[in-house]
């Protein structure tokens, strides 16, 4: 029989928002934070991360690992009580168990969920899931004594700059240039050595029509790659560096055949392609 942890006021606080990426906070419905001791959010985050009911042993030897199973043991007991003090009723157990009590919006399950669309071209996106500023945040950045958060910080790190690119890559197709410019370069600057972060935004800047920035990118970029690795660009990215050298004609842009030739991953297509000239066309008519 599941034992809930009921705060002492009898439940008037019903926890709504809890916060990982970032920093850790927990919100109730007037968006008013719970004060949470340290244990205590350890517990609360480690299970909302899991997404499942977890059994006490696991979740104490995590949690505790240098602890004997007797000692971790009492220390989730501990943790479980200070929730409880707290007045976030957000967890609940039995002898052997602990999983979420409510349903609690998480930040980090949200992001999971952009990430997967972004990353699945047949499904549509949400306004949501096209802010990049979501996708730059770290997983409990101040954590540094928790084993399980350092590697899973590694791990979203990597997710979330695919998310990126595949951010970057669907604001192009839809026509939204700077925005996808905007995507880009947040990837750049969490990652300026990734490759494919650096295309996105190289091929952003001249659908926008700025190939003085496409240029510029390209050569800070290989110069970055020799002097921190000793390597020299790919294939894929000289073959855009050669493109950049040379005068898109109109009808070639028009055709949007040369991003794709030069970018195939990213298909930025027609529109995106033909967006910088006729921006620039716009702004000629309109002067």
């Amino acid at each position: 029989m599941a034992i809930p942890t009921r705060p002492p006021d009898g439940g008037q606080r019903r926890p709504r928002q809890l916060t990982l990426l970032g920093g850790f906070s927990l919100l109730d419905e007037q968006g008013e934070p719970f004060a949470v001791p340290l244990n205590a959010q350890r517990l609360i985050a480690f299970i909302a991360f899991n997404r499942r009911e977890l059994l006490r042993t696991y979740v104490a030897g995590s949690l505790w690992p240098e602890s004997t199973q007797e000692r971790a043991l009492a220390s989730l007991r501990f943790a479980l009580w200070q929730v409880r003090r707290s007045g976030a009723s957000v967890l609940c157990g039995t002898r052997t168990h602990v999983r979420l009590a409510v349903n609690l919006t998480i930040d980090l399950h949200e992001v999971f969920g952009s990430v997967n669309r972004l990353l699945d071209r047949r499904a549509p996106c949400a306004p949501q899931d096209l802010v990049p500023s979501r996708l730059t945040k770290e997983l409990l950045p101040s954590w540094s004594s928790d084993e399980w958060v350092m590697l899973e910080r590694d791990r979203l790190r990597q997710l979330f700059l695919q998310g990126l690119d595949a951010m970057s890559d669907r604001l192009l197709s839809q026509g939204r240039v700077q925005e996808a410019v905007a995507a880009a370069l947040a990837a750049v600057h969490q990652e300026p050595l990734r490759e494919s972060a650096q295309r996105a935004l190289i091929s952003a800047y001249v659908a926008e029509g700025n190939q003085c920035d496409a240029r510029r990118q390209y050569h800070e970029y290989r110069r970055l790659l020799r002097d921190e690795l000793g390597l020299a660009p790919s294939p894929q990215m000289e073959l855009l560096a050669n493109h950049l050298h040379i005068s898109v004609s109109p009808e070639l842009r028009r055709t949007g055949a040369w991003v794709n030739k030069v970018n195939g991953a990213t298909q930025l297509g027609h529109r995106s392609a033909t967006l910088g000239t006729e921006s620039n066309r716009s702004r000629r008519l309109s002067g």
